[in-house]
């Protein structure tokens, strides 16, 4: 008993190992973000100075950091000025996602567009981007600038890939996991894959990164997704049911909606059709999702992509690098945070 104890709590702090192990250049990375957001215009400084003040996980900067010590990367700072850059981009795609989803809270504070309007958070997310894309250029390697260009236009895709089936209750499954694909799983594979680019490593290492990353963000996102409904639960920085109540049409639902009675279909199908959905229905669902449940199923479905991110490292000899990538697959699975 003592041993899986143990094994757990060697899972959970993986994020925090990774973390220690990366930490001084972390604290470089979040210097370089904030010099790089640095501006003349008033509003363009509150608005960036409040948004890193918000802080956040820096996971796909981790990453970056962590492959490129994986991949033997010590001297020199373009993995510090490239973990920036990815973390640039994911803060400008959350910024235009609060937009989209109307969302009002995210890491426990008011969202930019709660805080301002919609209007400056869509162009303070275009800053972060035009930012991010003059660091790229300053790096001068064009793989890099390729792949993190390419990625933002995918991400780009998702998010309307996503719009365009809001609602759908009945959703493909298949749909579902082209939408985090291009949404989340892209900028993880990014953000490995350039920890392995700029090592000069073999091409079987870059692509053996690239599909650890991109599993491990397929395997995060439905985790993400299933939090959303998993009432059991108490989480830090995210409200229980926010993806319910802004209609958006998840894992959990999406696995529902196929073991339902035609009934309980159609009841399922009236709550996204409302304008509005009330607590009364959140906890209808739930109360759904635990006689079927789902919950479980969902991590299971997660399961399989940890196997995959978690074998693909087997290309890399022994080092505590990797036993933490390795661990970082469960993590992303029994996070509460």
């Amino acid at each position: 008993m003592g041993t899986v104890v143990q094994l757990k709590n060697q899972i959970n702090d993986s994020y925090f190992q990774l973390r220690d192990s990366v930490e001084e250049k972390l604290v470089l990375t979040e210097e370089k973000i904030k010099s790089k957001l640095a501006s003349d215009v008033e509003l363009v400084q509150k608005m960036t100075d409040y948004h890193i003040e918000t802080g956040g996980k820096r996971l796909r900067a981790l990453l970056t950091l962590g492959a490129a010590k994986l991949c033997g990367y010590s001297k020199g700072s373009r993995d510090i000025n490239l973990a920036a850059c990815v973390e640039l981009i994911h803060s400008a795609t959350l910024m235009h996602d609060d937009v989209i989803d109307e969302g009002t809270v995210r890491r426990g504070k008011a969202t930019l567009n709660k805080v301002w309007d919609n209007q400056s958070s869509v162009l303070i997310g275009d800053y972060l981007l035009s930012r991010c894309f003059e660091m790229m250029v300053e790096d001068g390697n064009l793989e890099v600038l390729k792949l993190l260009s390419s990625t933002s236009s995918k991400i780009a895709q998702g998010e309307v890939l996503q719009l365009q089936h809001k609602g759908e209750v009945d959703m493909l499954e298949e749909t579902y996991l082209k939408i985090i694909s291009a949404k989340t799983a892209e900028l993880f594979a990014a953000a490995t894959k350039v920890g392995a680019i700029l090592s000069n490593v073999n091409l079987k290492e870059k692509k053996a990164l690239e599909f650890y990353g991109r599993n491990l963000g397929l395997t995060f996102q439905i985790a993400d997704d299933t939090l959303d409904y998993n009432s059991e639960l108490k989480l830090f920085g995210k409200k229980i049911g926010q993806d319910f109540f802004e209609g958006k049409i998840t894992l959990p639902i999406i696995l529902l909606f196929q073991k339902l009675s035609p009934l309980e279909k159609k009841f399922l199908q009236e709550i996204f059709n409302k304008e509005l959905r009330i607590e009364e229905d959140f906890y209808k669902i739930i109360s759904l999702i635990k006689k079927y449940k789902v919950i479980e199923e969902c991590y299971q479905k997660a399961q399989h992509y940890i196997n995959l991110a978690s074998n693909s490292l087997t290309v890399f000899k022994d080092s505590k690098e990797k036993e933490i990538f390795k661990n970082l697959t469960s993590f992303s699975l029994t996070r509460n945070f």
